[in-house]
């Protein structure tokens, strides 16, 4: 473990990695935001104390927490290869300068991409900011496969 902690882009990709959790761990509380203040349930356990009458107008969809949840899902679908992808970049032994690079471009994209999205930012900005977050996990898994290549 010391010899991780000496290891310079793994402490890099260690402080991306909290931020980008840490990130997507708050989208969950956006989710509950938008659930109250758009008065939107999808559970019937969600409204339980509430009237027959109160419960039909509680339970449905409301396109604000469909927007947040998808922001969600998104940021699964993206953040999770970059665990393990950037985490074998980072024991690869890239320059420090290149992992910084890789690190803080995905992460300032993530970030910028959860903005676009939950403000409705018009396009193309949500697109670029997806792409760009996808080209930095496509370019340290081709630095990873250039140099560790076995078949």
């Amino acid at each position: 473990m010391s010899q991780l902690m000496e290891n310079e882009a793994f402490k890099a990709f260690t402080t991306y990695a909290a931020i980008v959790t840490l990130k997507m761990i708050l989208m969950g509380p956006v989710t509950v935001y938008f659930r109250f203040t758009r008065k939107s349930f999808i559970n019937e356990e969600d409204v339980a104390w509430k009237s027959e009458e109160q419960k039909k107008l509680l339970l449905k969809t409301h396109p604000d927490v469909e927007r947040a949840r998808r922001c969600h899902y998104n940021d699964l679908e993206n953040i999770i290869p970059f665990f393990f992808i950037g985490l074998l970049y980072a024991l690869s032994g890239p320059e420090l300068s290149s992992a910084l690079l890789h690190f803080r471009i995905f992460t300032a994209a993530r970030i910028f991409h959860s903005f676009a999205y939950i403000l409705v930012l018009p396009q193309p900005s949500r697109a670029i900011s997806y792409f760009l977050g996808m080209l930095v996990t496509f370019s340290m898994a081709y630095s990873l496969l250039s140099k560790v290549f076995f078949l």
